[in-house]
């Protein structure tokens, strides 16, 4: 069954590639690095071609992998089915990220693709309930689970997917900035607050189109923000480099866990 990535930013197109053979999608405006793959170059304004092109090259599965950005549309080069969808998409557009994201998943569904996810492809990729690295103390437990909370509680609305609590207060929700943004806030604002990153999915989130995920720079990134620990949800997180993440924890003496 043949298979396309449809490839954003960051390793995970990579890392989708090693589970077989796949044509690559390089969307125009967006970065993705090189990949040994066949290509097909595609436009934002013109879902036909890229339907087409995926047809002509027998795809039926497809996985989107990595960063994308929301596209500015060109109007001048939208193609006739771009057009009659473009109502759809500007109204999910105002929703969230995941309506938006669903949409785009149903288009593709709807057009005879199926749409598989990051760990459908690899679930070797998330991490089992239990420590990674280091034992976190009651005290972290406590903190996690006020972030956690306070997820559960925004869920609902499409907020974001991490949160860091400190000494049973929250101190950053992440928003359209993302995590990298959180982290700086909350180093720049609350110094050696010895706080917990918690990293999970929106409840009730599409993890085919959006699975959240961490890399070694998000430890890193969380040490110089004066955290002391890092949760993340078993099952359905992403550890994009688990020997290079280890490492960063080793490095940075942060603790790194995985709960239901």
């Amino acid at each position: 069954m043949a298979r396309a990535i449809i490839a954003g930013a960051g390793a995970l197109p990579g890392l989708l590639l090693q589970s077989g053979p796949a044509h690559v999608v390089r969307m125009q405006g967006v970065e993705s690095d090189p990949l040994d793959a066949p290509e097909i170059v595609a436009r934002f304004e013109q879902f036909g071609a890229l339907f087409a092109a995926l047809r002509d090259a027998g795809v039926q599965d497809v996985a989107f992998a990595g960063a994308i950005g929301r596209p500015a549309f060109d109007p001048s080069l939208m193609d006739p089915e771009t057009m009659t969808l473009m109502p759809r998409v500007a109204a999910a557009m105002g929703q969230g990220d995941d309506a938006l994201l669903r949409t785009v998943a149903a288009i593709f569904e709807e057009a005879g693709f199926r749409v598989v996810g990051a760990l459908d492809l690899r679930p070797d990729l998330a991490m089992t309930e239990g420590a990674v690295f280091g034992t976190p103390g009651d005290a972290q437990r406590a903190d996690a689970a006020r972030a956690r909370a306070v997820l559960d509680v925004l869920g609902p609305l499409d907020v974001g997917q991490a949160a860091v609590a400190a000494k049973g207060q929250v101190i950053g929700i992440e928003t359209l900035q993302g995590t990298d943004a959180m982290l700086r806030f909350v180093g720049a604002s609350l110094p050696a607050s010895g706080g917990v990153l918690v990293k999970r999915p929106k409840p009730g989130q599409d993890l085919r189109m959006d699975t959240p995920a961490i890399g070694p720079a998000t430890v890193m990134k969380a040490a110089e923000a004066g955290l002391s620990g890092v949760e993340i949800a078993a099952g359905s997180v992403l550890v994009l480099d688990q020997e290079g993440v280890i490492g960063a924890c080793e490095a940075s003496g942060l603790a790194l866990w995985a709960a239901s």
